[in-house]
């Protein structure tokens, strides 16, 4: 495999470009190659054989391009189709968001009573539980999904001090913090957004980005593989298959700046 290929990244939106930032900030020297699926987003309110399906599609767009990983950048497409992608790409390693961030957290926790917040689907998979138990098998999982906080992520509206979204956030966690957690798993790549409101009304819970921890992980892997890039300036291409203006206007909520090059609409399955 060729260290000068591309990382290939995808999510059902553009939460993705959480890990993306992760992966640039870590990896500068990468190529990356992004692709966001918002004419299906949300997958978290998709049957499983169709979130399946449209990762697949997904998959086969971003191997157009010379590849060296594969990157869910979707907890909900990591935990319902994780093991079809590893299954049809056996030369290519896949890496996601659900086990990098189970491992920390197991390690973190103190009282083994650790929080998930999620989308509807992810939480109903109960695919941190299963990754969690392997890490460390006396934890407690509680998970909870928090439809409301993807749509508010994409308005802009996660900053502290604004009423809608402090209320929405005390809502998913007041009661997984009367359970007693610690530590708490942002399991959707869309929730890092909201850490400022969830540090100051929860300062004593322990916080784990499931993006920041897939980027670790992944440079983990490249580094002990002789995989990293190390000419400097690598190039990112930004795909999308719904309006690619949209995703430009507020991408950089997600990426902290604007995005270095343009966003591409196309069509895929």
């Amino acid at each position: 495999m060729d260290k000068n290929s591309c990382i290939g990244v995808f999510d059902s939106g553009i939460g993705g470009l959480t890990v993306v930032k992760g992966i640039v900030d870590s990896l500068p020297n990468e190529k990356i190659v992004y692709f966001g699926d918002t004419a299906h987003v949300p997958y978290g309110t998709r049957s499983k054989r169709q979130v399946v399906k449209y990762v697949l599609d997904d998959v086969d767009f971003i191997k157009q391009y010379d590849i060296k990983a594969i990157v869910i950048a979707c907890n909900t497409a990591d935990s319902l189709a994780r093991a079809k992608v590893e299954e049809e790409n056996p030369d290519i390693p896949v890496f996601g968001v659900v086990h990098p961030a189970s491992k920390r957290a197991a390690a973190m926790t103190k009282n083994n009573k650790i929080g998930v917040i999620a989308t509807k689907a992810t939480a109903n998979s109960k695919a941190y539980d299963r990754a969690i138990a392997k890490y460390n098998p006396a934890a407690q999982v509680f998970d909870v999904g928090c439809p409301l906080m993807v749509p508010l992520a994409e308005n802009g509206r996660f900053e502290l001090g604004d009423i809608v979204p402090e209320t929405v956030v005390q809502e998913y966690l007041d009661p997984l913090v009367a359970e007693g957690i610690d530590t708490l798993i942002l399991g959707c790549t869309h929730f890092p957004l909201f850490t400022d409101i969830i540090r100051e009304h929860y300062p004593d819970l322990q916080l784990i980005s499931s993006s920041g921890a897939a980027a670790e992980n992944l440079k983990e892997y490249l580094t002990a593989h002789d995989l990293l890039r190390t000419e400097p300036g690598g190039d990112h291409k930004y795909f999308v298959s719904d309006d690619a203006s949209l995703v430009e206007d507020i991408a950089h909520y997600f990426m902290g700046k604007a995005l270095d090059s343009h966003v591409e609409q196309i069509s895929v399955g």
